[in-house]
């Protein structure tokens, strides 16, 4: 009879959370103080000081301290991973947020009420391979899952496309300043092949992590993300330059006429950060901003305006 107790005692702690994640209030996932603390604000708009060159706009749900730290730290390295579902709801707000002013900039008024124009794609920072071995799971993508998730019910059509990989190993960030987590970063990221067809099919691009310190993380991955769409509309161009020009050669050379040349017609557009508008209005790939979690206060100059 002891043993059978324990055992239920074992199997209801791995089902019922044993305390809260911020404050160990027992048998919550997260009690409404610590919640409200993680997603009871309107998300802001935050900027490393000084900031990393191509970083596109941030916005965070929380300022990284006290209970908001100890949720984190739980979901990222103790495996809390019930945790998952609250931190991507605090992440789904920012998102909002950031795509709403994100088409702003761009001349497309979205509001409060109607959803934005096209496809949002989530898209992860990844981290280390090793990290994730360690760790059992990826934080960043398995909180963006969940805001996937919290969005969509929420009516808003958006998808978590996980295009991002590291191309070489990166010494650990803890320790490091803001110049060397830089240099440490640069080109580490890549986007995987065919990932950039997929960004540029989407209406607006938004890079996610649990949380932002220095930014070198989100420069990187907006580096590698332009670098990639850059190289997909280029190669676009050029496909569809080549079969304008096949088809009259084709009527020249007197072959049959059965043949039809059909060049890429899909509209040539590049990721670019937002507050920069085509010539034509705004379409799929104008928008590129990022949201986070959390932001730590001590590295950021947060305006609420």
């Amino acid at each position: 009879m002891e043993g059978a107790r324990k055992w239920w005692q074992e199997l209801a702690g791995l089902v019922l959370p044993a305390e809260c994640g911020g404050c160990g209030s027992t048998r919550t996932v997260l009690c409404p103080q610590c919640r409200a603390a993680l997603s009871g604000t309107e998300p802001f708009r935050v900027r490393p000081a000084p900031p990393p060159p191509g970083l596109p706009a941030v916005h965070a749900a929380a300022r990284y301290a006290d209970e908001v730290r100890a949720v984190l730290l739980a979901h990222k390295e103790r495996g809390a991973l019930t945790l998952a579902r609250p931190l991507g709801a605090a992440l789904a707000g920012a998102v909002r947020v950031g795509v709403r002013e994100g088409w702003e900039g761009v001349g497309v008024g979205v509001g409060e009420g109607p959803q934005p124009p096209g496809e949002v794609l989530l898209v992860p920072v990844p981290s280390a391979r090793a990290a994730v071995r360690a760790r059992g799971h990826d934080p960043a993508r398995r909180i963006a899952l969940a805001a996937a998730g919290e969005l969509r019910r929420a009516g808003m059509p958006v998808r978590v496309a996980a295009v991002l990989r590291q191309r070489r190993a990166v010494a650990d960030q803890a320790g490091l300043d803001s110049r060397q987590r830089l240099d440490n970063l640069v080109g580490a990221l890549a986007v995987v092949p065919g990932g950039a067809r997929l960004l540029l099919r989407g209406g607006a691009v938004v890079l996610v992590d649990d949380l932002v310190t220095t930014g070198a993380s989100l420069a990187e991955a907006a580096r590698a993300v332009r670098e990639a769409t850059a190289a997909a509309t280029t190669a676009t161009s050029e496909g569809e330059q080549m079969g304008q020009m096949a088809e009259p050669e084709r009527a020249l050379s007197g072959e049959g006429a059965s043949a039809v040349y059909v060049g890429v017609t899909r509209e040539r557009r590049q990721v670019k950060p937002f507050g920069a508008r085509e010539a034509g209005g705004a379409g799929a790939g104008d928008v590129l901003c990022a949201a986070v979690v959390a932001a730590s206060p001590d590295s950021f100059e947060i305006n609420r305006n």
